[in-house]
């Protein structure tokens, strides 16, 4: 039996998943699961984003949320929240703390379900002079990110790019109104970045 996708992060994927009788929330989780359905793909999709966690965050759940539920694929998004917190709440997480609790994570996925791992590069549109400034930041855990998909041999989004050339076309608040949550249109672009990297990654993984 196929295990479910799925997918575990921040608000960003949480978007209020917990209010929803669906558990899916009104964010690319939900867009992803119609997408699936309308093709006739009916995987089982399981929402674990929390809204406001880092990766240490995660740590304390994993076992429980990204485990126990067995899933074939696992998609993990966080990386923000490290960034933001160090701006305004002082608490820095360094790029290597960060790939080293990271890479803990996959290892511990690895080593007892197996899944395929979508790893999703964290993004930041700002809309604002100080935001402008979280972007070195941000940049270690991006690298982290993509470093870490190479040696897991993950899909990979590279959502950053992707969405940072959105925002120069439509404006960042267009894509999201703060800089981080995203709008309808930054949530239908995150789905879709996510159904491109995972589609290619399932074309390419050997049969049986």
């Amino acid at each position: 039996m196929t295990g479910p996708l799925l997918f575990i992060g921040d608000s960003i994927t949480d978007a209020g998943r917990r209010d929803d009788p669906e558990h899916l929330g009104l964010g690319y989780v939900r867009l992803v699961a119609q997408s699936l359905a309308t093709r006739g793909d009916h995987r089982t999709v399981l929402n674990r984003g929390v809204g406001g966690d880092r990766i240490g965050d995660l740590r304390a759940r994993w076992q429980a949320d990204a485990i126990d539920p067995a899933p074939s694929v696992l998609t993990v998004y966080v990386g923000v929240n490290d960034t933001w917190r160090r701006f305004d709440a002082g608490m820095p997480t360094s790029a290597s703390e960060f790939e080293h609790v990271y890479r803990g994570l996959l290892e511990e996925a690895r080593a007892t379900v197996n899944p395929r791992f979508v790893l999703v590069e964290p993004y930041l549109t700002p809309v604002t002079e100080e935001q402008h400034g979280w972007l070195d930041d941000l940049a270690g855990k991006r690298d982290a990110v993509a470093s870490l998909a190479t040696e897991f041999g993950a899909a990979f989004v590279p959502l950053h790019r992707i969405l940072t050339v959105a925002a120069a076309h439509h404006g960042a608040a267009a894509i999201a109104a703060d800089g981080v949550h995203p709008t309808p249109l930054g949530a239908e672009l995150i789905a879709e970045a996510w159904e491109a990297a995972e589609g290619a990654a399932g074309q390419a993984a050997p049969a049986g």
